[in-house]
Parts: structure tokens; C-alpha cells; sequence
């Protein structure tokens, strides 16, 4: 089964709500198998909306990331980050 990558794409407006979603959401994402890859270091904005924060975690599935995202940990850190952010999030399958 291929492994998936969870990327993320943050502007945060709220630096300690979403300090409180980011405590809680590295381990829910650790718990289900995430890998932080990149986590907010430097970047270039080529194209499209530049948010600061990026992330890239990979997971052992694109399934395992999406039962992440869905779990009740990773929702309930999710629930800081929803008015302390601009985001867009998705995840993609790697090629195996």
C-alpha cells in the first residue's frame, strides 16, 4: 500500500490558539502513524496563495491520514486552530 502525504498550508492569526491545536495535534498525528517531514521551516512562494506555516507529514496510508483527521484527538486539538487560521489541507498519495 503506498504511503500518503498530509499537507498543510497555514496562516495563522491566533499564534497561542493555534500554539494549543499544534500541542495536541502532533501527537494525535504521531498516534496514527504521521511523520513530520516539514514543519513551518523556510520556503518560496512560486505560485498560488503564499501562507507562512507549511507542513508536510507523511502517514502509512492515505487511509491512516484520513482516520487521523478524523480521529476525536486530532479533532478536539482542530477545534483551536478553526478561527486562530486561514488553512487548506489535503492529502495525496505517494507513488510507490
Amino acid at each position: 500500500m503506498p504511503t500518503a502525504l498530509w499537507i498543510a498550508h497555514v496562516h495563522v492569526t491566533d499564534a497561542e490558539a493555534y500554539g494549543r491545536y499544534a500541542a495536541g495535534a502532533g501527537p494525535a498525528i504521531a498516534t496514527h502513524g504521521g511523520v513530520f517531514l516539514a514543519r513551518g521551516g523556510r520556503y518560496v512562494q512560486l505560485e498560488g496563495n503564499d501562507r507562512a506555516r507549511n507542513v508536510v507529514a507523511r502517514f502509512p496510508s492515505l487511509e491512516a491520514a484520513v482516520a487521523c483527521y478524523n480521529s476525536p484527538e486530532y479533532q478536539a486539538a482542530l477545534a483551536h486552530a478553526k478561527g486562530a487560521s486561514l488553512r487548506d489541507l489535503m492529502v495525496v498519495e505517494e507513488i510507490g
